[in-house]
């Protein structure tokens, strides 16, 4: 199906709203290539590039991608050193992209552990697109999903602590609104690329009723017709949230 078709059909269905990637493979397409580890990480930047501006053509206002998790940093020293470059290097290059395609950037994760430089460029970057709120690219860096909700119990507990919170009043909301994600929406799609089929860690209380699509691609490799067929997957899906395929019918048919 075709770009056009596609566009047609994902503005005449709901959602996907907001899509997190696990961008996985980069190592090994450089070695299917031929390639150093860093080379495949550099084409995944290339794909990053690709994958928002496929996100805006196809109406998903909110993108997540993993780009640097918690255990990553017991990768080889050389590997690592090399990420937070393309971080920094992705950062300076693509904020003016980012200011004019409006996209305003966030980021998840214990931001203040990264090395200075990337971190700098990232608060200059979040800085400059503050100001937009119709489309929103969230980077996943030094993030883990655990790590989150001790953060969160850890501000919790202090506020009740304090005498802030009352803690027989803790509910999903409060937990939610301190996790790193809080005021954002929760991801309606999780797609893995590289034939992997696990989290990995990543949004495990924000994807409860989040719908998955595994393949087997690389991330390098991955295009705007891949990401396609991952919302057509998602389209596939009868989302029932607890409820019966019989009451979502009867949901639609009183839309109409």
């Amino acid at each position: 199906m075709g770009d056009h078709s596609m566009s047609e059909k994902a503005s005449s269905q709901t959602g996907p709203n907001h899509i997190g990637i696990i961008m996985d493979g980069n190592g090994r397409w450089a070695q299917s290539q031929g390639l150093s580890r860093i080379k495949g990480h550099q084409q995944g930047v290339e794909t990053c590039r690709r994958i928002i501006e496929a996100c805006q053509a196809l109406d998903v206002h909110y993108l997540t991608l993993y780009a640097f998790s918690a255990e990553n940093w017991n990768r080889p020293e050389t590997e690592v050193n090399g990420l937070m470059e393309l971080l920094e290097l992705f950062l300076m290059k693509e904020t003016g992209t980012l200011k004019k395609k409006r996209v305003r950037l966030h980021a998840i994760g214990r931001i203040e552990d990264l090395p200075a430089r990337p971190r700098a460029a990232l608060k200059k970057a979040i800085e400059a697109t503050k100001e937009f709120d119709e489309w929103h690219l969230i980077l996943a860096l030094n993030y883990s999903a655990r790590n989150e909700v001790v953060d969160a119990t850890q501000a919790i507990a202090t506020l009740a602590a304090n005498g802030a919170l009352d803690p027989g009043s803790i509910d999903w909301d409060t937990i939610s609104s301190h996790l790193y994600t809080g005021g954002l929406p929760d991801p309606d799609l999780i797609v893995r690329t590289s034939g992997e089929t696990r989290l990995s860690n990543f949004l495990l209380m924000q994807s409860a009723y989040a719908e998955f699509y595994f393949t087997a691609t690389c991330w390098p490799d991955f295009t705007k017709a891949h990401l396609e067929e991952a919302i057509r997957s998602y389209h596939n899906r009868e989302r029932r949230f607890g409820r019966t395929g019989e009451q979502l019918d009867v949901e639609t048919s009183l839309t109409y």
